[in-house]
């Protein structure tokens, strides 16, 4: 049967759609690693290494433009050699987590396409840090894909029932599970790894990705590294994405550590459901939380049912990501402006050109 050999790397029946109207002509592959401008791909039949077509490239407004591990792709091939393609096409993503690149005010980076389920890691040690996780879980909400809650170093907590019980508060629905490298406890990740689906481990430097995706392969393919006991961060042991097939089935997808998380866009609704099903409650409908009479969440506060930290990390995620939303709009549109007209003072003499023409 065609494409039989990609089931395992989750081909399903809305890319086999998209593929059959989309893609006449193109041979299909998912995008297994990534090194700068060069990409491998996994085919029906071979691997092979491919780069961006020149249409992508002019078209491309950001990063989120460009292939990603994860993406599946429409190829031909180059007429010089039968191990080399170009990718002329990306098949819309069924998921993607976006974040904003550290250092650089507009830019996104794609850090995995086409995900089934987030691993977001949290040791349990000095790493531990419940603002940190509402900001992963939102943008891993918004991303499309299911998250997991995967607390590592179970053997370091300092009072693991009352850690875990915490998470799960803020978890909105998504599964908490505990694990340490000391036992067999990692097996209870393993259970949510299905064949065919895809999984991504997204978290901080140092609080166990490598090791537990080792412990899944069954076998070491990445290091691992200590954690500096002065502020409980790890070294950045894995420096790439790449997506791997696990010998029951499923894929997997490791990520470097992040130092932070910028927010592009993301779920509150789902995130932060506790606050915005209070805000339903409240007497205006246009209510900010503040010094509104009839306010539910302020109400909820008084009473202790809800804690201020808990609003004030809402507002904080929600106007980053509003800023962050403005900044890329704006940054998309000058792109844009750029590859039509070669910059802004070029579109205005070009509009008054045409103005002058009408008359």
């Amino acid at each position: 049967m065609k494409h039989k050999q990609l089931k395992t790397f989750g081909f399903n029946e809305e890319i086999q759609d998209y593929v059959t109207h989309h893609l006449q002509g193109l041979a299909l592959g998912r995008v297994i690693s990534q090194q700068r401008n060069l990409y491998e791909v996994m085919l029906e039949d071979k691997q092979i290494r491919a780069v961006v077509s020149g249409r992508i490239q002019n078209l491309a407004l950001d990063a989120q433009d460009f292939p990603a591990v994860g993406d599946w792709v429409g190829m031909r091939q180059t007429g010089l050699s039968t191990d080399t393609a170009i990718i002329e096409r990306i098949v819309p993503r069924q998921s993607v987590f976006l974040r904003k690149m550290a250092g650089r005010q507009s830019a996104v980076q794609v850090v995995a396409a086409n995900v089934d389920t987030i691993f977001i890691c949290m040791a349990l040690d000095g790493n531990y840090n419940l603002k940190r996780l509402e900001r992963y879980l939102t943008v891993a909400f918004a991303s499309g894909a299911k998250p997991v809650i995967i607390l590592t170093k179970a053997d370091l907590a300092t009072d693991l029932d009352q850690q875990l019980a915490s998470v799960t508060k803020i978890a909105s629905g998504a599964q908490v599970v505990s694990c340490s490298s000391a036992d067999d406890s990692w097996l209870r990740v393993k259970k949510f790894v299905a064949p065919g689906e895809t999984v991504a481990f997204i978290g901080s430097s140092g609080v166990g990705k490598t090791t537990l995706i080792n412990q899944l392969m069954g076998k070491k393919i990445g290091a691992t590294q200590a954690v500096r006991s002065s502020d409980s961060h790890g070294r950045h042991t894995t420096t790439s994405r790449e997506l791997m097939q696990l010998p029951d089935g499923g894929l997997v997808i490791d990520t470097p550590g992040m130092r932070e998380l910028g927010v592009v866009s993301g779920d509150f609704a789902t995130t932060f459901a506790d606050i915005t099903e209070l805000a339903q409650s409240c007497k205006f409908r246009d209510c900010r939380h503040e010094n509104e009479p009839g306010c539910a969440v302020q109400e909820a506060i008084r009473t202790g049912t809800l804690s201020p930290e808990r609003l004030a990390s809402y507002r904080k995620l929600q106007a980053e990501a509003s800023t962050n939303e403005n900044l890329r709009g704006r940054a998309r549109e000058n792109a844009k402006v750029d590859r039509m007209f070669g910059g802004k003072k070029q579109m205005k003499a070009f509009l008054k050109a045409q103005r002058k023409r009408r008359r």
